[in-house]
Formats: C-alpha cells, structure tokens, sequence
C-alpha cells in the first residue's frame, strides 16, 4: 500500500512539475461549427473570407453574421451562423467553388 502511495505522489509531481504547452498544440487556419467559427487572419489574406463563411452556415440552413476581425499575424475572423430572418422567402445562397 505504501509503494501505491508513494508511486502516485511520484507521479503527481512529475506533473504538476511539468508546464503546460498549449503553444504547441497545432490549430487549424479554420474551424466552425452549426453556431459560428473563426478564421485565421492569414488564411482570410488569402481566400475570400467572406465566401468561407457564407458557405459554412449555408451548410446548416442559417446566414452569416461576422462578429469580430482581429486584423493582424496571428489575430482571428470571427463569425456566427444565424437562422433566417423571417419574412426571408428562400433558403441561403450556397455558391459553387
């Protein structure tokens, strides 16, 4: 039983011990899902941002309202999918690309 209790304290130093390195978890220069998303400032440099995002929501049946630009190396576009205003008579524009 001591050896248990020893081991674990080892262990739970080793990690405490340890800081944490989220600055090495790789991110994706896009992400989103049926309520918004982000996108990288560098890949929004790159690609029509604006079109990314409309045809994300479109996917879900909702438009695109963009909440947020941060506008430098590193900074995010941000985005949120919304339903259909009403009084709307048709669904999105899903575009062909």
């Amino acid at each position: 039983m001591r050896i248990n209790a020893a081991a674990g304290l080892l262990a739970l130093g080793m990690m405490a011990s340890q800081s944490a390195r989220a600055d090495l978890l790789p991110v994706p220069p896009f992400k989103g899902n049926d309520t918004g998303g982000i996108i990288a400032y560098s890949m929004a440099t790159q690609v029509d941002a604006r079109q990314v995002a409309v045809d994300h929501c479109a996917r879900y049946g909702k438009v695109v309202k963009f909440l947020a630009v941060q506008a430098y190396e590193g900074g995010y576009i941000s985005f949120s999918c919304r339903w259909v205003p009403y009084g709307a008579a048709d669904q999105p524009i899903r575009t062909l690309y």
